[in-house]
C-alpha cells in the first residue's frame, strides 16, 4: 500500500511538473490601421510556435508548441477588412493551433516581446493590410439569349490624405487660464480647433481629427495616443497665453525643447509597449540599447525637422492678422509635443489676460482668422514640402548617400519602412548600399 502512494504521489509530481512547464496562451487582442493588422498574443512564457499560411480557402496558421488556451479567445472584430473567422483547439494532446481565415494572402512578420510593467511576454504577428482588386474576366463569345454582364467595381487605392490632429488644450474639470472678464481659455481654444478642423477638411488631400470632442478633461499623455491611433501626420495643440502683467499681448508658435525630446526619449526606451509601437512599426525590444537609441533618435529628428517647418509658416500667417509676441519659433518641454513619430507644433493665439486680446478672442470672425491663419501654415507646409500624402502622379526615386538608413529614408518622405522595403523588393532585408536607387511609393 505504501508503495502505491508512493507511486501516486510521483505521478502527480510529474503530472504538476509536465503541466508547468507548459506556456498559457491568456487572450488574444488585435489593432487594426489602414495600414496593417497587429495580432498580440498574452502568453505566461515564449514559447516554441510556428507561423505558416493555408490555401482554399485562405488561412493563418499558428502552432504553439507544448502550450494550451486558458479561456476563449477575443472574437475578430466585426466586417473585418481582413480577417474573416477564428478558431483555436489543442493539437497533439500538449500543443495549440489557432487559425484565423483570410480575404486574402498577407505576408506575416511575427516578433516577441519580453514582459514589463504593464505587461507578460507576448508574441506579436503584423500583417500588413492589402486592398483586394477584383477584375472582370474575358468572356467567350456572345450566346443568343445571353445575358448581359454585370458592372464590376474596380477598388483603386487613393492617396492617404494629410491627417492632422486638432488639440484644444484643457477641458473639462480644467478650465486653464481665464480673462479679467471671465472668459475661459478651454472654451475660446475649442472654438478655434472647431473652425481649424472645418476647414482643414474641405482642404483636398487632407483630414483633420479632433482630440478633444468636447469639453471633458483629457489627460497630456491620452492627447498624444489619439493622435497616433488615428495615423496623424501633424499635431496642433491651440491654447490662449496668460501673463501677471496684463499689457502683454501676441501669438507664439511653440516646438518641442531639445531638453523635452531627451528626456522623452529616456522614458520610451525605458517603456517597452511604447517602443514596440515606434514609428513604422520597427519594435526596440529586440535590439541592443545603442541601436534602440540610434532608431529613436531617427524618428525624433525627422518629426522636430518637420515640427520646425510648420511652426515657422504658420508663425508667418499670424504675422499677417495680428502681433506676434515673439517674431521666432519658441522650444519648451510642453508634454503634447513629446511624440517621437509625430511632428507636433503649439499655438498661443493670444494673450488671454489682455483685455484687449481676451475681446477678440471671444469674436467669432477673429477665431476664424486665427483657425484659418494655421490652416494656411500647414497648406504651405504640405505644399512647399512635396509632402509624400499628397497626389502625386509620377514616382519618385532617392539615390542612397553614406550614412543613410532605410528608416530615415521612409522618415524623409512621409511613407511607412513597410511601404518603402515593399516598394523595393526587400521585404526580407534591411541591407542597402551607397548609390543604390530606391522607389518611393506614390500616394502611400
Amino acid at each position: 500500500m505504501r508503495k502505491f502512494i508512493v507511486l501516486c504521489l510521483l505521478v502527480i509530481l510529474n503530472i504538476s511538473v509536465v503541466s508547468a512547464a507548459q506556456t498559457k496562451v491568456k487572450s488574444l487582442r488585435i489593432r487594426s490601421t489602414s495600414e496593417s493588422t497587429r495580432l498580440v498574443f498574452d502568453v505566461s512564457s515564449i514559447p516554441r510556435h510556428k507561423i505558416f499560411q493555408l490555401k482554399n480557402p485562405r488561412r493563418l496558421v499558428i502552432d504553439f508548441k507544448n502550450s494550451y488556451i486558458s479561456k476563449k479567445l477575443s472574437q475578430l472584430p466585426k466586417n473585418h477588412h481582413l480577417l474573416t473567422g477564428l478558431r483555436a483547439a489543442p493539437r497533439n494532446k500538449k500543443d495549440v493551433r489557432v487559425v484565423i481565415e483570410l480575404q486574402d494572402r498577407v505576408s506575416p512578420k511575427s516578433f516577441t516581446l519580453k514582459a514589463n510593467k504593464k505587461y507578460g511576454p507576448r508574441l506579436v504577428i503584423d500583417l500588413p493590410g492589402k486592398i483586394k482588386k477584383t477584375w472582370v474576366k474575358k468572356s467567350a463569345p456572345k450566346k443568343a439569349h445571353a445575358k448581359p454582364l454585370k458592372a464590376v467595381k474596380i477598388n483603386v487605392r487613393k492617396a492617404k490624405p494629410f491627417i492632422v490632429a486638432v488639440d484644444a488644450g484643457h477641458g473639462g474639470k480644467d478650465p486653464g487660464a481665464h480673462g479679467k472678464r471671465g472668459t475661459l481659455e478651454k472654451k475660446v481654444v475649442f472654438q478655434i480647433a472647431q473652425k481649424l478642423t472645418n476647414l482643414i477638411n474641405k482642404q483636398s488631400g487632407m483630414k483633420a481629427i479632433m482630440v478633444r470632442k468636447g469639453d471633458y478633461y483629457i489627460s497630456l499623455r491620452k492627447r498624444m495616443v489619439i493622435a497616433r491611433k488615428a495615423n496623424a501626420d501633424l499635431f496642433v495643440s491651440i491654447h490662449a497665453d496668460a501673463f501677471k502683467n496684463s499689457n502683454v499681448t501676441g501669438a507664439s508658435v511653440f516646438t518641442l525643447s531639445n531638453r523635452g525630446a531627451t528626456s522623452e526619449a529616456a522614458r520610451w526606451l525605458a517603456n517597452n509597449e511604447n517602443a514596440a509601437d515606434l514609428v513604422g512599426g520597427v519594435s526596440l525590444d529586440d535590439k541592443d540599447d545603442i541601436l534602440a537609441s540610434v532608431l529613436l533618435d531617427l524618428s525624433q529628428t525627422a518629426s522636430q525637422d518637420i515640427s520646425q517647418l510648420v511652426a515657422k509658416e504658420v508663425l508667418n500667417n499670424f504675422g499677417r492678422i495680428g502681433k506676434l509676441h515673439s517674431t521666432k519659433v519658441q522650444k519648451a518641454g510642453f508634454m503634447v509635443l513629446k511624440s517621437p513619430d509625430i511632428p507636433s507644433i503649439l499655438v498661443e493665439t493670444a494673450f488671454i489676460s489682455n483685455p484687449k486680446e481676451e475681446k477678440r478672442l471671444k469674436s467669432g470672425s477673429y477665431q476664424l482668422k486665427m483657425a484659418k491663419a494655421i490652416k494656411k501654415g500647414i497648406v504651405a507646409y504640405v505644399k512647399n514640402q512635396n509632402v509624400a500624402y499628397k497626389a502625386i502622379q509620377d514616382n519618385k526615386v532617392h539615390k542612397i548617400s553614406k550614412g543613410e538608413t532605410l528608416l530615415g529614408i521612409a522618415l524623409k518622405y512621409g511613407v511607412t519602412l513597410d511601404q518603402l522595403k515593399n516598394a523595393n523588393m526587400l521585404a526580407s532585408s534591411n541591407h542597402i548600399k551607397i548609390g543604390q536607387v530606391l522607389s518611393i511609393p506614390v500616394g502611400s
